[in-house]
């Protein structure tokens, strides 16, 4: 009989090694059930084929290709040729703008505005450089108009391509040359002769892999929109986020006209960098000064709450002044619960488990709940110190000082790290009108005092830190000293 033209193979999702035939455990990552099926065409192997076949049915680089390599130091590179989009906040967190032929994925929960800020970024590049191509597989050309009329948008030399396949999208690119391509979303996107519905796995790795392509070759950005699953992960497969090269985050709380740009993945800047839009009847507008916005709530409460601090983080390259609510509560049931919203879960246990067993308060029949308002999320282990004596705060029913801001990683002995960029910190919480910027003793300090802002020399644990940060007494007792052994509810 005929060979096919096609061959099955299987591709790990998780190290992208290629497979033969489908095995429960990936041999080289171990990872289980990780193989997803695709159909390819088939290549002629010859003499020159670089790739060959190992004994447990993986693909391995022959030695003996005739590709030849380039020496590293004759390969020039422009690092100034960036397109910027004229958003600042979009541009800060791609690292000064796209870079010629790079591939962006923008990721986000349904409704966040995803596709508000793309028509926007399409809109400001159109007007600077050139026409731009606006892909759509999910809106018809009518609802696309209609936003663009709500948010002041003419549309000149917007141009809007309404397909799902693959091929005439790179054939459009390839006549019309514009200087940015948007396709919303890769999860329509499909090429004919792979089977599969649209979104399925051998679906969006195969557009992905033409349209990166055609990127490549053309030296012209493009944005990915990507749906997220119930965890918040991209969806689709995993080679998905490996093969672009940058992934962003749009997130925001629903009741919240707040939205923040996270930037996962950034081979061309800063990983880590955020920038925060409020979303309006206009459409996503910059906060050219998120501290101030995130912190308008507790301005106008008129005396400090309990279970509240403040946070001075670093993210990517800008500080931020945010604040970190806790609530603790008697638990209901045999095991307490713990809920974190903005910081990582286990992150938030290791706090907890400290301020128990180092500081001494009683937390193992206590609810927690620590959430950061404005619904941002911090990654950099400063906010260990804050969320601390948001929690204490709130178990001991004592408000921390109005007028200080903390930052400071916690050590499982109790302990608090040094903490980078400390000056940076200190400068935006004195810009806002904290006077007191709470820091681990062996962060540098390089700071004077000035005027009404305190530059204190350094706390080295955990419990000085909650005994100077909860100054107040109840019924006699100070609730900061590094033991706590009384009644809470006496």
């Amino acid at each position: 009989m005929p060979r096919s033209d096609v061959k099955t193979v299987y591709i790990c999702s998780e190290c992208e090694t290629r497979f033969q035939r489908w095995e429960g455990r990936c041999s080289r990552c171990g990872a289980w059930n990780a193989l997803n099926e695709f159909v390819e065409p088939r290549k002629k192997q010859g003499a020159n084929d670089t790739r060959t076949l190992v004994g447990d049915g993986r693909e391995q680089l022959n030695p003996y290709s005739s590709i030849e390599p380039i020496q590293l130091s004759q390969i020039t590179v422009d690092s100034s040729k960036r397109l910027v989009t004229g958003i600042g906040e979009f541009d800060r967190v791609l690292g000064g703008g796209a870079v010629s032929g790079s591939v962006m994925l923008l990721s986000g929960e349904p409704g966040v505005g995803k596709s508000t800020l793309l028509l926007q970024t399409a809109a400001a590049v159109a007007v600077q450089h050139g026409p731009v191509l606006y892909v759509s597989g999910e809106e018809s050309a009518d609802q696309i108009r209609m936003r663009s009329i709500r948010l002041g948008i003419t549309g000149d030399r917007i141009f809007l391509l309404s397909t799902d396949d693959v091929d005439n999208i790179t054939a459009r690119i390839d006549i019309l040359k514009p200087s940015l391509v948007v396709i919303d979303s890769i999860q329509t996107v499909t090429a004919p002769e792979i089977p599969g519905s649209a979104g399925s796995v051998s679906q969006v790795r195969e557009s992905a892999r033409r349209l990166t392509t055609c990127a490549k070759t053309s030296g012209i950005p493009l944005i990915l929109a990507g749906h997220v699953t119930k965890d918040g992960s991209v969806a689709g497969p995993r080679v998905l986020e490996h093969t672009v090269d940058v992934v962003l985050q749009l997130s925001g709380d629903p009741s919240n006209s707040l939205r923040t740009l996270h930037g996962i993945k950034n081979r061309y800047g800063h990983t880590n960098e955020v920038g925060v839009f409020e979303m309006k009847a206009k459409g996503m507008l910059e906060v050219t000064d998120p501290s101030k916005s995130l912190l308008t709530d507790r301005s106008l409460r008129p005396e400090p709450a309990p279970g509240t601090a403040v946070a001075a983080v670093i993210e990517g390259t800008r500080p931020l002044i945010v604040e970190v609510q806790a609530l603790t509560a008697p638990s209901g049931g045999q095991t307490a619960r713990r809920v974190a919203t903005g910081i990582d879960l286990a992150r938030m246990n290791q706090v907890v488990a400290v301020l128990a067993r180092r500081v001494g308060l009683p937390l193992a029949s206590q609810d927690v709940i620590v959430s950061v308002t404005g619904g941002m999320r911090l990654t950099e282990p400063a906010a260990d110190l804050p969320v601390a004596l948001a929690i204490a705060s709130s178990l001991l029913d004592v408000a921390v000082d109005p007028g200080l801001a903390a930052a400071g990683e916690i050590g499982l002995s109790g302990e608090l790290r040094a903490v980078p960029q400390a000056d940076r910190r200190r400068s935006e919480a004195e810009r806002l009108g904290f006077q007191e910027c709470l820091l681990p003793s062996c962060t540098s300090n390089n700071s004077q005092n000035s005027g009404k802002f305190k530059v204190n020399p350094g706390i080295p644990t955990l419990a000085e830190a909650v005994r100077i940060a909860l100054p107040r007494q109840a019924n006699g007792l100070h609730y900061g000293e590094s033991r706590v052994v009384s009644d809470l509810s006496a």
